[in-house]
Formats: C-alpha cells, sequence, structure tokens
C-alpha cells in the first residue's frame, strides 16, 4: 500500500481549470491523475463552441500551461477575443495532448471520501488518504486513491429552473425538453422567425438573449419576445446606460430598453413561474399571481447555474449557506456587491476547507455567484498546487491584480462585428450570433 505521501493528486474535471491544475502539478514534478466525464477535455466549452468570450486571448490561457506547451512548437494566440471553439482549438485541445495519459476520460466522479471513513468520523481522520469513486463510461466502477483533490468540475451541467423558488415549477421536468437552460445559437435564424419567443431571467445572458431576438424580430414582424421578470420591477435590469463606467456595458441595456419601448419585446415584471404545462409542442406559463402567457414555441430559462455537491456529501465542507462557496471569499464575489472585474484574487488560504487537502477552484468555487473569471481561476490552481508541492511562500503570494471596474477582460468595441457588452462577461456583435464568457447571471 502507498503511504498518502505518494499517491497522486486527483483534479476532478478536465476543463480550463482543470487542466491548468495538471499543468502546475506536472510542471512541479507532483503526480496527477485528471478525471473528466465527457470524452474529451473542455466538454462544457465544445457544448458553447460558436459563443465569443469576453476575455482576450491573455487572459485565457495559464502560464504554467503556456510553459508546458510551448517546447511543442506551440505559440500562444496573443490578439482577439476566441470564440469557445477558438479557445479549444487554439489552446485548451493542445493542452490536454501534452498532458497526455495524465487524463482519463469517460470517468465520471460519484463520490469522494476518506479512505475507511465516512463523514462522521473523526479518528484518524486526516492521516487517511481520500478514496475517489468512479464510474467509467463502459459501465466499470473504480476507486482511486489520492493524496489530494481539486474539485474543478464547474457549474455548467447544473443550470437553476424557472421555478420562482429555486426548484422546478410544476410541470417543468415534464417540458424540460422543450425548454433550452443555455443562451440558444440565435445564429439559426430562420427557427425563431414568426414564433413566440420566452426568455426567463434579468441576467446579462437574459438580456443578451433578448437583443438577439430583438434583432430577429425587428428583421420579421411577425416574431414574438416575451422578457420574463421575477422582479416586480425593473429597476438595475438594464444597467447603468450612459453613466455607465463601461460604456460597452451600458449599451446593452441601452439596447434592451430600446427594443422594449420600440414594442419589439414584451416585458412582464414579477412573473413568478409556477406552473409550465405543455400546448403540443409549444408551452404555457403560469405565474404565481394567476397570470398566463400565450403558448411559447421556444423558451430561453436563463436563471444561472449552481454548483453539483451531491457527490461530496462525505466530505467536511464550510460553504456559505446563500452562494454555496467556500466562506473564506463569499463577501467577495457577491454579485449584488460585485462585478467579474472587481472581485479579488482568491488563493489557497481562502479555499481551503475543513477536510485538509480537499479544494474548489474555478467556476465552481464561486457556487452560485456569476462573477468568475478565466484569470481568477488560473490564479487559484497556482496557489492551491503551490500549497500541496510545500512552497507555501509561493501559495500565500497572490500574483494577480484585477481592475475595481467591472471589466470582464475588455471594454468596447473589440472587433469589427460589432459592440463588446459587458457585466456578466457576455458579448453581442450586430450579427446574430450569440457571445457569452460566463454562466448567466441570476434572475
Amino acid at each position: 500500500m502507498q503511504t498518502t505521501g505518494t499517491l497522486p493528486v486527483v483534479v476532478i474535471g478536465a476543463g480550463p481549470q482543470g487542466l491548468a491544475a495538471a499543468a502546475h502539478l506536472t510542471e512541479r514534478g507532483v503526480p496527477v491523475i485528471v478525471l473528466e466525464a465527457g470524452a474529451a477535455a473542455a466538454t462544457a466549452v465544445r457544448e458553447w463552441g460558436h459563443v465569443r468570450l469576453f476575455s482576450e486571448w491573455s487572459e485565457l490561457v495559464d502560464a504554467a500551461a503556456a510553459r508546458l506547451l510551448e517546447p511543442t512548437g506551440w505559440t500562444a494566440p496573443t490578439r482577439g477575443f476566441p470564440t469557445g471553439a477558438q479557445w479549444i482549438s487554439g489552446y485548451l485541445a493542445p493542452l490536454a495532448d501534452a498532458l497526455g495519459e495524465g487524463i482519463r476520460y469517460g470517468a465520471r466522479v460519484v463520490g469522494v471520501s476518506r479512505r475507511g471513513r465516512d463523514r462522521l468520523v473523526d479518528a484518524g481522520r486526516a492521516e487517511q488518504p481520500f478514496t475517489v469513486h468512479v464510474e467509467h463510461a463502459n459501465g466499470e466502477e473504480e476507486r482511486l486513491d489520492a493524496r489530494a483533490v481539486i474539485d474543478a468540475t464547474g457549474t455548467w451541467a447544473s443550470p437553476n429552473p424557472a421555478g420562482a423558488d429555486g426548484l422546478p415549477a410544476l410541470g417543468e421536468r415534464a417540458v424540460s425538453e422543450l425548454l433550452d437552460y443555455r443562451i440558444p445559437d440565435y445564429r439559426h435564424r430562420t427557427r425563431y422567425e414568426g414564433t413566440h419567443n420566452v426568455v426567463v431571467g434579468s441576467g446579462h445572458s437574459a438580456v443578451t438573449a433578448v437583443i438577439a431576438l430583438g434583432r430577429i424580430a425587428r428583421r420579421d414582424s411577425s416574431t414574438r419576445v416575451t422578457w420574463v421578470l421575477r422582479r416586480g420591477a425593473v429597476g438595475n435590469t438594464f444597467g447603468g446606460g450612459a453613466a455607465d463606467e463601461l460604456p460597452a456595458r451600458g449599451r446593452l441595456g441601452i439596447t434592451a430598453r430600446e427594443f422594449v419601448d420600440a414594442g419589439l419585446i414584451e416585458l412582464f415584471t414579477g412573473f413568478r413561474v409556477e406552473r409550465i404545462d405543455r400546448d403540443g409542442e409549444r408551452v404555457v406559463f403560469t405565474s404565481e399571481d394567476g397570470r398566463r402567457l400565450a403558448p411559447a414555441d421556444h423558451v430561453a430559462v436563463l436563471t444561472g447555474f449552481r454548483p453539483d455537491l451531491s457527490f461530496l456529501s462525505e466530505l467536511r465542507l464550510e460553504l456559505d449557506p446563500t452562494l454555496q462557496a467556500p466562506v473564506r471569499i463569499a463577501a467577495e464575489i457577491d454579485p449584488n456587491i460585485h462585478s467579474c472585474g472587481s472581485v479579488a484574487a482568491t488563493g489557497v488560504r481562502d479555499l481551503a476547507q475543513p477536510e485538509p487537502d480537499f479544494y474548489l477552484v474555478g467556476a465552481k468555487s464561486y457556487g452560485r455567484a456569476p462573477t468568475f473569471l478565466a484569470m481568477t481561476g488560473y490564479e487559484q490552481v497556482r496557489s492551491v498546487v503551490a500549497e500541496l508541492a510545500g512552497d507555501h511562500e509561493a501559495a500565500a503570494r497572490k500574483e494577480l491584480a484585477l481592475p475595481d471596474t467591472g471589466v470582464c477582460g475588455g471594454a468596447g468595441l473589440f472587433d469589427s462585428t460589432g459592440t463588446a457588452i459587458g457585466g456578466s462577461c457576455c458579448a453581442l456583435p450586430e450579427k446574430p450570433v450569440i457571445q457569452i464568457g460566463r454562466a448567466p447571471a441570476n434572475a
């Protein structure tokens, strides 16, 4: 039996942060196994490969990953704002190839605990290695021992429901195949022309969606767009407009307001979804106060994401009761206070849990907060890996400074196709293509 010190570090998830963690561990000579449920690296990014990030290339490449790739002849992209597909082809896929057999695909983690210790047992707990329970795509099960575990699984697989109380509305599960829980690809304009489209949510992703639909409705007068807000008044849904410190973010709200004022988008406030019924291949929304929407042909439920904590039930975690994020960073990432560029960089001390050597990193470390940036995740994994490697000075050092501007990597015009629209790292050009960077803000 191996001693705990000779066991590998297990990284869960081969997305941008998981791959970066593996690169840092490899650079420091620490054995690592990356477990990825999908058939390839960056599975979640592949699902939105057609969208454009608001962060530019210089903010999307981890330093240790770049050092690992350079001997292969890879050259770091330096300019522009890539789509998800370009992020994969230009960086994430080459990085996964460089890590090679250290990544195991089709390996879904279904549980993490301590060897021979459930959540209740104190005696000898910290001295026992982690046991990671894995289900492989071929149906086989496996248990891996690890000296430490880094959970970089993100939140993409756990979108919030349409129900106003954070739970699925009555009937929502039964009609889920008729609902989109991510921004649809509105480049396929003909699918939406002449139909009734409903968007649920008040964050920047919802605003992005209604702007795209508003442009379709402007071209085709038979297209109907309904925007559903849970809040009782419009409030700051449209942002600061011309007074916004980021002109691009302000333009997002101005454009949405223009479409609403022009009658291209019908806005319903205080509509807290209680029930969703099927009407053939369409759905009907009913609010808690009894209002009903006309049957909808297409629905985008853009109410945010949440972390999947189900496979961590046997670990001792200390999470903020509101955000489901590590308690030491919760106040710094609260979306009611901060935008994605105004949050502070976080390191190993902020991410430490009562369960020694277990860390949530990346988007999952932000819980339900939509303010995460790739570069903040890279700083997290740099610090965590330094601590695991015994370099406590490097672990304590903060090497990332974020501007207190709310900017998500850029502002204003960043390419020839249109205007960047910020806030939650989203961007939308004049052409009918959706561009996003981070998960939607909560409704």
